[in-house]
């Protein structure tokens, strides 16, 4: 029986992060019951079958936000729809500002057993900035609760580029993570979005950020730093203790199949991707009205897989693209590959085909050959 993933959003913020452009929202708590009700209708009328769940990504917004009762129900309705593995993955986004004692002994008791906890930033005066609601003490005292409840599986999101960082600032920060021994640390580095509070308060003058030399300076010195206390660079931005891996994401990379319930949620299943309402209303409104994003030919499927996989350090095996797609991807992407080597930003080390330390830095001009 294959092994697929679930999505899970949820919606809801108490405040929303000054650079957050994701599908969420900090007014719509009225709806918070009717959602999780219909969320869970969406997951009893699928009519998919033939495999196994491997894991379950709780995400949003802010899914501590709400109450945890909500939770425990989704997690009982998917293992009532489907089966879920024995050591099946099951991880759930935080906010150190919604965590409390009685959610994370509800989130043990459900099965969840990896956590990803936001914390962007070691720094008070830089997390008010970006609006964050919480602050680095209490982050530390929450994550001290996870580990006392009896978490043994906790990623930190930590960002970087952000207002008035450099990058020996950034190398302070990311000790004090080392630290506290989390099995993952996912760094990714600002993007500033349109029609953000970030975006406002840089027009106005009121911030100023890293320049793009100073923030790959801020890479460089976090991948030196965390390699160097035994943390494996498997993924552009991901970093994990041996064994740890993020599966969920893993899966996604290698362009494994998963099912996405909730506002906006997208599904990839059969060679196509399709998505859910992205309004809180019209997805409790038609719920079961599925749009049809992509209908994947070989092409597409192939050139998709080449783009996530090189995301990975270790890159794309050839024997595995070939038992994939029945052709040699040296000759079907012959001239993307040839231009991409003679530019050195990817090389070709016996089974591998994977981005150099200047691919890298310039990922997203590789990914553009294969879009």
């Amino acid at each position: 029986m294959k092994e697929i993933g679930i999505y899970i959003h949820i919606p809801y913020c108490k405040r929303k992060c000054n650079y957050c452009d994701f599908i969420s929202f900090s007014d719509k708590d009225n709806t918070i019951k009717e959602y999780i009700e219909t969320i869970k209708k969406e997951i009893d009328e699928c009519k998919l079958s033939g495999f196994d769940i491997g894991t379950i990504y709780i995400g949003g917004g802010t899914p501590s936000y709400i109450d945890s009762k909500y939770i425990i129900e989704i997690i009982a309705k998917i293992r009532e729809k489907f089966i879920v593995t024995q050591n099946a993955e099951i991880t759930i986004e935080l906010n150190p500002g919604t965590i409390t004692r009685e959610k994370l002994q509800d989130y043990k008791q459900a099965g969840i057993n990896r956590l990803s906890i936001g914390l962007q930033s070691t720094d008070n005066n830089i997390l008010k900035k970006i609006g964050r609601i919480h602050t680095y003490e209490e982050f530390v005292e929450n994550y001290n609760l996870a580990r006392e409840i009896g978490f043994k599986n906790i990623n930190i999101d930590f960002m970087l580029a952000l207002p008035e960082e450099n990058e020996w600032s950034v190398a302070i920060q990311i000790s004090e993570i080392i630290n506290l021994k989390p099995e993952h640390i996912s760094c990714y580095s600002l993007i500033v979005e349109e029609e953000t509070k970030l975006k406002e308060m840089l027009n106005n003058k009121e911030i100023t950020l890293p320049s793009e030399e100073e923030e790959r300076k801020m890479y460089w010195k976090t991948k030196e730093l965390l390699e160097e206390n035994g943390y494996n660079h498997y993924e552009i931005s991901n970093f994990a203790l041996p064994g740890y891996n993020s599966r969920h994401n893993t899966d996604c990379w290698n362009q494994k199949e998963y099912l996405g319930f909730g506002t906006a949620a997208h599904s990839y299943y059969g060679g196509k991707r399709f998505s859910n309402a992205k309004t809180i209303e019209e997805y409790i409104q038609n719920y079961n009205e599925k749009t049809l994003e992509e209908e994947q030919s070989k092409e597409s499927m192939a050139k998709e897989y080449m783009m996530l996989g090189l995301r990975k350090v270790e890159g794309i095996s050839i024997s595995e693209f070939e038992r994939k797609f029945q052709i040699n991807p040296l000759f079907y992407f012959r001239f993307e590959i040839s231009k991409l080597v003679d530019e050195e930003l990817i090389e070709i080390d016996l089974d591998n085909i994977r981005l150099t330390s200047k691919g890298l830095d310039l990922a997203n001009l590789v990914f553009e050959e294969f879009i």
